[in-house]
């Protein structure tokens, strides 16, 4: 069981191991192994049975693998919204071994970021798109020559990133400007 002071079950023993797994042991001559000297075989020395449990004040996902959460979890940033939806739902339907639990919350982050930004056009300091994605600053530190003739991984998506960075902005902005256009048709002329 994980957590706690016991030790682990012993493993078979060197004899068992070869006589059931042909080639088994060939590394069990210490001048074999440089590791040697840092192995140690001494009891865990924890000083406790069970570690104190961190009190869970709301939820917190867990993995279905796991029976319980650790003793000590981050609460900095509790699920929240859709994004939180998304999240849970992987965590309850889903294994970690499996790609849906994986693929699920990569769209969750995503869906984070997008209620991130939609909050912050509530604020008096939206975000700036222009400025925070890095765009200006590509254009004084050599751009063409930092990218062609240096085998960059990042050359054979380079030509998605305005799309996928500025696209949703402009999506947006075409979203707004048709919900002005719209109020300003359907207001009452005087």
């Amino acid at each position: 069981m994980p957590y706690t002071a016991d030790r682990r079950p012993q493993p078979p023993s060197s004899e068992e191991l070869r006589a059931r797994i042909p080639g088994w042991g060939a590394d069990l001559d210490p001048a074999d192994r440089p590791s040697v000297p840092r192995e140690k075989h001494e009891p865990t020395g924890a000083h406790w049975d069970f570690p104190e449990r961190q009190p869970e004040n709301t939820p917190h996902e867990r993995s279905r693998e796991h029976e319980f959460l650790t003793p000590v979890f981050g609460t900095t940033a509790p699920l929240h919204g859709a994004s939180g939806a998304i999240r849970r739902f992987s965590y309850r339907r889903y294994s970690e071994g499996q790609t849906p639990h994986w693929l699920l919350l990569l769209a969750g982050d995503r869906v984070d970021a997008w209620e991130s930004h939609l909050r912050s056009l509530a604020t008096l300091h939206p975000d700036n798109p222009v400025t925070e994605t890095g765009v200006l600053g590509e254009a004084g530190h050599h751009p063409v020559s930092s990218r062609w003739g240096q085998n960059r991984a990042d050359l054979k998506h380079a030509w998605m990133d305005p799309i996928i960075v500025g696209g949703p902005w402009a999506a947006a902005a075409l979203v707004a400007w048709a919900g002005a256009r719209r109020l300003l048709k359907s207001s009452p002329r005087r």
